[in-house]
């Protein structure tokens, strides 16, 4: 079968879902038995996004690859169960420097380069890529931003183009609109909806289906005055309304019958025996759940809870795996600096403690405080990346006596450099590690002495240390599986839970198959609560 496409743009405001719009899409038809790729074109001039701060855009979620790519794509592959690829990501930063490269190597024998035809025949080449590389039977493409942003028209303009060229019935454009409630009058206002179909037909781009967001229940009547004034079959839309978990939307839009109108726009047909209730009864297991745990997350990016969005769901897959639900308390990591902060007012409830990554040197002394709190209090301590790496500087400290110690990334002078940048490279996409102790709670959570995980990190522990360390009761159980022997896990086994982590296990979590690292991290927490009680 011809690869069939389908492309989701955004109407009248960002930070509308189209992303869990997109996944949940994806979801059902794989559940169907189908194979699915995703894209997601973002319009910045960012080259990708590992530059841009956490609070800017949300987390920076890393391919298998080594891709530093929007949040989305860790939704697409949570989604999808599977892994994904840099080929799955473009941005109109990415699109450029490639142009502008080969145009200084000559590239384009002194012709004229311009956004039409050069632009978006390099964007409309980046789709025929993955359509040739994975062969997929649906390959649907996020478009980010909003229709009529100055900075999405090119990829607006090429999608049309694309659909001309590679088959009109091929290719299916999905509009993803608001409806917006009057807080006086409690009206569902219709207009901003129909203003986005006209502004995305007028640039070339038709939607035959429209995806409408909202908050309260949206009545009959009003979706067919939707249809009659955009011109599209009341069939063809469907509602995406606010729901308690993202995870639900898949079975929604499966009950709206969604796949059936998917089906029939191309041409397909569905099997008797295709459904989702795999889906189906995850979803119904998820939504009985009553009891909860609470975890402290001690970051300094919580203004904006996007910044650990694949931790969050990390933690709300391992829990659910408990029959728990999460309830985070998200701690600032700086407010523990102050004099008057009080450990155990601030940690008061929390059944476990997580230290996330992150770079530089706000708010680490309070991360440092956490730790030492949740070492010395026996409170499951669970570090990613830098979160390893303060628990270590922590251990030094406190228990070793070396005052000085720190990591070079904030301190190139101090006098213990545990962490040091070794050879100024960046670390990134999944790597192997080797666990070396089959004693080890490393062994014991992933029942293997290789394990592959992804990394984004620069500064690595200094080996130079590890005798004294182990020697005090800290160990270093898992090492990179390369001639630089990194140090990848530690823990301390005179402890209910104490586990960092040099990697980000939280790219590897997907529903019904959470990261052994958080299933580790959430089983004990769970019974560290019994123990309290």
């Amino acid at each position: 079968m011809k690869t069939k496409v389908m492309v989701i743009f955004g109407g009248v405001y960002s930070s509308l879902g189209k992303g869990i719009v997109a996944s949940s899409i994806a979801r059902i038809l794989t559940e169907l038995g189908n194979k699915v790729s995703m894209m997601k074109f973002d319009p910045y001039l960012n080259v990708d996004p590992g530059t841009l701060s956490p609070l800017q855009h949300g987390e920076v979620f890393v391919t298998q690859d080594g891709g530093e790519t929007d949040l989305d794509l860790g939704s697409y592959e949570r989604f999808l169960g599977r892994k994904i690829t840099k080929l799955s990501t473009i941005t109109s930063g990415r699109i450029y420097k490639e142009i502008i490269e080969k145009e200084r190597a000559g590239g384009y024998n002194g012709k004229t380069v311009q956004v039409i035809p050069h632009v978006t025949d390099q964007i409309k080449s980046k789709i025929m890529n993955i359509i040739k590389a994975e062969t997929p039977d649906f390959l649907i493409i996020e478009v980010g931003g909003t229709v009529g942003d100055i900075e999405s028209i090119p990829f607006v303009e090429a999608l049309g183009q694309f659909r001309g060229e590679y088959g009109r019935d091929d290719v299916l454009f999905i509009l993803c609109s608001p409806l917006i409630k009057v807080v006086t009058s409690g009206e569902l206002k219709t207009k901003p909806t129909q203003h986005a179909v006209k502004t995305i037909g007028n640039m070339g781009v038709m939607p035959a289906m429209l995806v409408l967001r909202s908050d309260v229940a949206i009545d009959k009547n009003t979706v067919e005055k939707i249809g009659m004034l955009s011109h599209i079959s009341v069939e063809n839309i469907f509602k995406s309304l606010n729901l308690p978990s993202v995870y639900y939307l898949p079975t929604e839009l499966y009950k709206q019958n969604m796949h059936k109108a998917i089906y029939k726009y191309f041409g397909l047909e569905l099997k008797q025996s295709q459904n989702i209730n795999k889906w189906n009864r995850y979803v119904h297991k998820i939504k009985n759940i009553k009891q909860k745990i609470k975890i402290a997350m001690v970051g300094k990016y919580n203004d904006l809870h996007d910044s650990y969005y694949s931790l969050v769901e990390s933690l709300k897959l391992a829990s659910w795996e408990f029959s728990r639900n999460i309830n985070i308390a998200w701690i600032n990591s700086e407010e523990l600096e102050k004099p008057n902060a009080s450990m155990k007012k601030v940690f008061r409830g929390c059944h476990g403690i997580l230290v996330p990554g992150g770079f530089g040197s706000r708010g680490i002394e309070g991360k440092l405080q956490a730790i030492k709190y949740a070492r010395e209090n026996k409170i499951p301590y669970l570090g990613i990346c830098y979160g390893m790496q303060t628990a270590t500087i922590e251990f030094g400290r406190n228990v070793l006596g070396l005052k000085n110690a720190n990591t070079t990334e904030i301190n190139p002078d101090a006098e213990f450099k545990l962490f040091d940048y070794i050879d100024g490279r960046m670390r990134l996409g999944e790597q192997q590690c080797v666990i070396t102790d089959k004693n080890s709670l490393a062994y014991k959570l992933y029942k293997s002495d290789m394990v592959g995980e992804r990394h984004r990190h620069r500064w690595e522990f200094n080996n130079q240390f590890i005798p004294i360390f182990e020697k005090a009761g800290f160990k270093f159980t898992a090492f990179s599986n390369d001639k630089e022997r990194t140090v990848e896990m530690a823990e301390i086994p005179d402890h209910p839970f104490f586990f960092g982590v040099q990697f980000h296990p939280e790219f590897n979590s997907w529903p019904g198959r959470p990261d052994p690292v958080f299933t580790g991290f959430v089983g004990s927490a769970i019974k560290h609560e019994k123990h309290k009680l």
